[in-house]
């Protein structure tokens, strides 16, 4: 089977979302680095008309949006399932992935990881508005998805590893980089637990652009 192309940072959360289904899987691929930040090239277009990351690409088939490419590796490929087999638990899995993308990963990432990691190494002040403001949003959050997880578990849904894990994993592994975010994810005891077990997958490891705190 034709090898499969990932394009996007490795710095980014949603590409190393991508990446850990890949590995998982046991699916060797190729990363092209498509920085968004710097110069897009013309071609990316046509593989992303948006032209974030990450996009990707499978004997012909074209992809694009993290959670699409993860749900395909999963099931295009051989190796441990990435999906529960009922109903109700594909569907948890798409719940906590749409609640981690729609109210979790700005203002976890940007407003208070950016603002207070990132800021300062740019030779400026964090803004602190930005940081009390996300905040609670980040407790409401946590919250509701540590209220979604399958009791005293390993991981989210329970005893297997789900693409709801992996797609969680690279924004707290950012996130929780900022002492703020830190403190939140330490007062939700079961998520808290849920992140020392999944970090130390060797698929993050193998995705890792710097040590996990």
């Amino acid at each position: 089977m034709p090898t499969p192309t990932l394009y996007g940072a490795a710095y980014s959360v949603y590409v190393r979302a991508a990446r850990l289904a890949l590995v998982e899987k046991g699916v060797a691929y190729k990363l092209v680095e498509i920085d968004i930040f710097g110069a897009v090239p013309d071609w990316y277009a046509a593989l992303h008309p948006f032209k974030r990351i990450p996009a990707f690409e499978h004997d012909g088939f074209r992809l694009y949006e993290a959670a699409a490419i993860m749900r395909y590796v999963d099931e295009a490929f051989a190796g441990p399932p990435l999906m529960p087999a009922d109903p109700r638990g594909r569907a948890r899995v798409a719940q906590i992935v749409s609640v981690a993308d729609a109210y979790l990963y700005r203002p976890l990432v940007w407003d208070i990881y950016v603002e207070r990691c990132d800021a300062p190494a740019e030779g400026r002040a964090p803004d602190e508005a930005k940081i009390a403001a996300a905040i609670p949003r980040v407790e409401t959050s946590f919250a509701a998805i540590e209220e979604l997880m399958a009791g005293e578990r390993p991981y989210l849904l329970g005893a297997q590893l789900a693409l709801a894990d992996l797609h969680l994993a690279p924004m707290i592994s950012l996130g929780r980089r900022a002492p703020e975010a830190a403190a939140l994810l330490a007062r939700h005891a079961q998520l808290a637990r849920w992140w020392e077990t999944v970090k130390t997958r060797p698929s993050l490891a193998a995705t890792a652009t710097r040590p996990e705190a």
